[in-house]
């Protein structure tokens, strides 16, 4: 059975999957137009006691297949991505997929989109490129200050800046402290004022003492290797939600380093996961909150685009202060607080300990979370969407005309949102979308979502292998094609990172000529019931399964009406108060033959930047 859409023609398996069933573990074809043979790049020597997890996907969805993909599987597909396969003009294909991609535009399944491997802790996928065999012909050469690996070889960073790696202080004056990372390969005046992981653990910002790691996915040694030497034996606790044998394996990374420490998240909801991103710095002069979109491994650092929002240094309280000292207008320490206590830890303890002797009134942000949970009541409105929602309806106000001005949602992960639009997306979550505060009038602007097309993919910096980021599956897809007609490109040349595929999320309301900003939100919560939370029993109860966070930018805040659009984010004055919007604006909406990435399914038609096709089978 085929359907059609105004984004090409899709082969729906005959089979009743589950909305994210993925590929297994198996390793695609290779093809090389000269020689027929594997071609392999060079590969850098990796650092000692790796274990590579560069390509854990984002969790999309709340199915048994999306987010149960297995650990070892990660692992070969990070081998699989230093290889990718080489374009020719008639790839050899057959025996490789049980049904064939028809043309430039179709849609097909892979036949192992019918397996399942049983292993119910799966986190990704090896629909990425096959390893030759290794040469036994020439020994490698131990180089020193070994630049991390890539999957296209040492080449991968030859256009990077002379200063790449030189730690910087972001602008005083900055007024959002909303940055982006660093990327390779762009013009030096697009990192001016970005920021790496080795900027943000540098001395220039505090004499670091001990720190927290909540994240999703970890490379332990590389992360070790990102705190400037004289902090690389501080204390380190490491937040995560790994279990059973996942758990065994990031325990095994750290054991060289035993100043690492590990708390485990508890997810008590199935198929949830622990999704946020957050650093806890604590200094000798005070303590700080990075909030970021990034992963701990190193492919999430280097081309890719990223946003964090980067706290003041918040000073210590003087002795004797009460309980409600170092408030922020915003609540952000009560809420930061609330955040930690829901994991219940008692490694974490101590943290919320520091923090309430801190002073955190500077903040001028809200935060956003979401914790594991079914709640009711008034509880109902501490997490997720609803969370969002009441903080647009107090901190906000209504907008003339505001029927026209858009909601925009930029993400890197889909999940499942039913058979049409009013299940969830235009019902509970667009409402809380275009909250504006305390009007009953309930407008229905339109909705932009940003998501990186095939061909954003095939042309990205990386090429194929960023869609190992992307993972949206065939499975979901086929089953909302009415989300299709919502999608816009990736397009981000005011940042020069067109180039760059977005892992940032980002939603935002914007004015019908998109020159202003009624509100702002940077967070870890991509598209999805399982990050922002669904409505149950009546809309008497809201069930959230995942840890996300994030920051939300409002102008009541920061003294403002609206939050104009800075127009150049990079020029050499940080003067202008306008919001650096790290993507182009207006959105460039899918042409009739644009199609989302898709990742578990081939792309053969045509060569990526790197000349490589992407095969899964």
């Amino acid at each position: 059975m085929s359907q059609d859409s105004q984004h090409g023609k899709w082969t729906v398996s005959d089979s009743d999957d589950d909305d994210e069933a993925l590929p297994s573990s198996g390793t695609p074809a290779v093809s090389n137009p000269s020689s027929r043979q594997p071609l392999t790049p060079p590969r850098p020597k990796p650092e000692p006691v790796e274990v590579p997890v560069e390509v854990k996907p984002e969790p999309a969805n709340t199915s048994v297949s999306s987010l149960a993909i297995g650990s070892e599987a990660r692992q070969l597909a990070a081998k699989n991505q230093l290889n990718p396969v080489k374009y020719e003009t008639s790839p050899s294909l057959a025996g490789k997929r049980k049904k064939e991609v028809s043309d430039g535009s179709g849609w097909a399944l892979s036949d192992s989109d019918d397996d399942d491997d049983g292993d119910v802790k799966r986190k990704s996928v090896s629909n990425l490129p096959k390893k030759a065999p290794p040469s036994p012909k020439a020994k490698k050469v131990k180089v020193e200050d070994e630049r991390p690996p890539s999957p296209h070889g040492r080449l991968y960073y030859i256009d990077e800046p002379e200063d790449f790696f030189e730690s910087s202080v972001p602008r005083l004056n900055d007024t959002f402290r909303f940055y982006l990372n660093k990327v390779t390969g762009l013009d030096r005046k697009y990192n001016t004022g970005a920021l790496h992981i080795k900027d943000i653990l540098s001395p220039l910002f505090g004499t670091l003492k001990e720190s927290v790691q909540f994240n999703y996915c970890f490379d332990i040694a590389w992360m070790v290797q990102q705190y400037p030497s004289e902090f690389r034996d501080r204390p380190v606790l490491i937040v995560h939600g790994d279990k059973r044998e996942a758990k065994a394996r990031l325990v095994k990374q750290a054991q060289p380093f035993p100043h690492v420490r590990f708390c485990q998240a508890k997810l008590d909801i199935a198929f949830g996961t622990h999704h946020t991103k957050m650093m806890l710095l604590w200094y000798e002069e005070g303590f700080r909150v990075i909030i970021l979109t990034s992963n701990l491994i190193r492919a999430d650092w280097y081309q890719k685009t990223q946003g964090m929002w980067m706290s003041p240094l918040f000073p210590r309280l003087p002795e004797g202060s009460s309980a409600s000292a170092g408030e922020s207008p915003t609540f952000f320490k009560r809420d930061l607080l609330e955040y930690l206590a829901s994991y219940r830890a008692p490694e974490l303890e101590p943290w919320i300990q520091q923090i309430k002797e801190h002073d955190l009134s500077e903040t001028r942000v809200y935060l956003v979370g979401s914790t594991p949970g079914r709640y009711v009541g008034p509880d109902m409105e501490r997490w997720g969407h609803l969370r969002l929602r009441k903080l647009l309806y107090d901190h906000t106000d209504p907008i003339p005309g505001e029927e026209k001005w858009p909601v925009i949602g930029q993400f890197s992960s889909i999940g499942s949102m039913g058979l049409d639009k009013t299940k969830w997306l235009a019902g509970e979550f667009q409402r809380t979308m275009t909250t504006l505060g305390r009007s009953s009038h309930r407008s229905n602007p339109p909705m932009h979502l940003l998501y990186p097309s095939v061909d954003d993919v095939r042309t990205s910096l990386e090429g194929y292998p960023a869609g190992g980021s992307l993972p949206y599956s065939i499975q979901t897809a086929q089953k909302q094609l009415w989300l299709h007609s919502y999608f816009h490109r990736w397009k981000a040349n005011t940042t020069g990172r067109s180039h760059a595929m977005p892992h940032i999320k980002t939603y935002m309301r914007a004015s019908p000529d998109f020159s202003q900003l009624a509100w702002f939100l940077v967070t870890s919560a991509n598209l999805s019931k399982a990050a922002w939370g669904a409505l149950e029993k009546n809309n008497t109860q809201v069930m959230v399964r995942s840890y996300e966070l994030g920051v939300l930018f409002v102008p009541s805040a920061f003294n403002m009406e609206t939050f104009p659009v800075h127009k150049n984010p990079f020029l050499a004055s940080s003067s202008s108060a306008g919001f650096p919007v790290p993507f182009d604006l207006p959105p460039t909406c899918y042409s009739a033959k644009d199609q989302p990435w898709i990742w578990n399914i081939p792309y053969s038609q045509a060569p990526d930047t790197h000349g490589n096709i992407w095969v899964p089978s």
